[in-house]
């Protein structure tokens, strides 16, 4: 089973695309994120869920 680390970014209503666009690939190349929600409001903002993975280690000993 996977276990994940979530993040919630808010971009407001008066982000470009093209920002908005530049910041979450910023975020997925540096920090490993990838896209698991976006969710569009009525006023113009969104609000993105980032996930990655969580890798656990077992003890060998």
């Amino acid at each position: 089973m996977l276990d994940y680390s979530y993040m919630d970014i808010f971009i407001p209503r008066g982000t470009s695309r093209e920002a908005a666009r530049q910041l979450l690939t910023e975020h997925a190349e540096y920090g490993q994120w990838e896209l698991a929600r976006v969710r569009l409001h009525p006023d113009g903002s969104r609000q993105v869920r980032l996930r990655r993975k969580v890798i656990r280690v077992n003890r060998t000993l």
